[in-house]
């Protein structure tokens, strides 16, 4: 009876834990897309997704009220899509042989390959409003440089820090670009790139190295940077100072990987064997343990929506919106789902008490 009670309380657990997992899920097939990812989503809800088939060889895809396309330009054998816009033009990369070519694909016209900055490959990572776009690409040296793509203009090298190696991630409607680059001092350092000031240090918490991640129509950016113990925490830096969000958590390595229009930042934490999510919104830092929120969070849209994946045996593609209650409230709001689960279980123990006293006190009429 008392192995039996132990197994209804961790059923009972496995089941909330499953049902928070899938609650976020976007509902894409596993059984015909595989694993996804959700990379991105526009307030209109398109989202930039990516699929991989049995092999693990990702393809770009396109999704919009519970419909996957798969976008393609012809002959590649692998791709990715990891930003959109609000006209639903998606940025990423397609292989072909041993390259690959940055893309833009468009909802009514073919797709727009970017070229590279003289090497043999690129990678388109963000996009605006306005059709500019962001990423890296090879050099004829083989080293590889942030580019900014311009419709008619074609791709500009944005330069480095001082060092060899620099890439672009993000950027908004103003032209402003937030990347990481290699200092003189050989150290990756985060960046934001504006077109009338150039390309500015970041500098860490401390640390030897950070690196952004997103930024907003502000040109706040977030991003992650070593600290001086070498522990690693999520920033957002608002044009003046860097703000330390990982002291906000209290634990872990975190990394911002989102911000939005509004300043609300997303990202995940690691400890051992362990992995949560965090929004921050309002000066309120909210943490999420994985299995009951996001695996993954890659970005947070203006409409609050975070998006990324969950995970159960896999990887799923999902979105949460960023007042979701969490499992941890580090601002003090009631934990609420997990005094459910603990009541569901206190009352499964009482039960089985009640159950066994009884047989106890019962006469034996053999």
């Amino acid at each position: 009876m008392r192995r039996f009670a132990a197994v209804v309380v961790l059923t009972t657990l496995s089941l909330s834990q499953e049902v928070f997992a899938s609650r976020f899920s976007l509902g894409v097939s596993r059984d015909k897309y595989g694993e996804s990812v959700a990379n991105d989503m526009n307030n209109a809800g398109q989202v930039a997704l990516v699929v991989r088939d049995k092999d693990g060889t990702p393809h770009a895809a396109f999704f919009e009220r519970g419909k996957v396309s798969l976008l393609e330009t012809g002959g590649e054998i692998a791709s990715e899509a990891n930003r959109i816009n609000r006209f639903g033009e998606v940025i990423g990369s397609v292989q072909r042989d041993n390259s690959w070519q940055a893309v833009i694909f468009h909802q009514s016209q073919n797709p727009t390959m970017l070229g590279t900055l003289g090497g043999r490959s690129s990678h388109g990572l963000a996009l605006n409003n306005a059709g500019e776009a962001v990423g890296f690409s090879d050099l004829a040296d083989g080293n590889w440089h942030a580019f900014f793509y311009r419709p008619g203009q074609g791709m500009r090298d944005l330069g480095t820090l001082g060092g060899n190696i620099s890439y672009a991630v993000a950027m908004n409607d103003t032209g402003q670009v937030a990347g990481t680059s290699v200092t003189s001092g050989g150290y990756r350092h985060a960046f934001l790139y504006d077109p009338q000031k150039g390309m500015q240090d970041l500098g860490t918490l401390g640390g030897r190295y950070s690196s952004a991640n997103a930024i907003n129509k502000h040109g706040v950016v977030a991003g992650m940077s070593e600290m001086p113990d070498r522990s690693k925490h999520a920033f957002v830096y608002d044009g003046k100072t860097m703000k330390d969000l990982g002291a906000l958590i209290g634990y872990g390595d975190s990394v911002a990987t989102g911000i939005n229009d509004d300043g609300h930042v997303v990202g995940i934490v690691d400890l051992e064997h362990i992995r949560l999510a965090f929004v921050w919104r309002d000066n309120k830092m909210l943490v999420h343990p994985s299995g009951k929120s996001l695996y993954l969070t890659n970005a947070i849209n203006n409409a609050g929506q975070v998006v990324g994946a969950v995970y159960d045996r896999g990887l799923e593609a999902a979105a949460m919106p960023s007042a979701t209650r969490p499992f941890v409230d580090h601002g003090g709001d009631t934990i609420l789902w997990f005094n459910v689960a603990m009541a569901v279980v206190a009352g499964v123990l009482v039960f089985f008490r009640r159950r066994i006293f009884s047989m106890l006190r019962a006469p034996n009429t053999l």
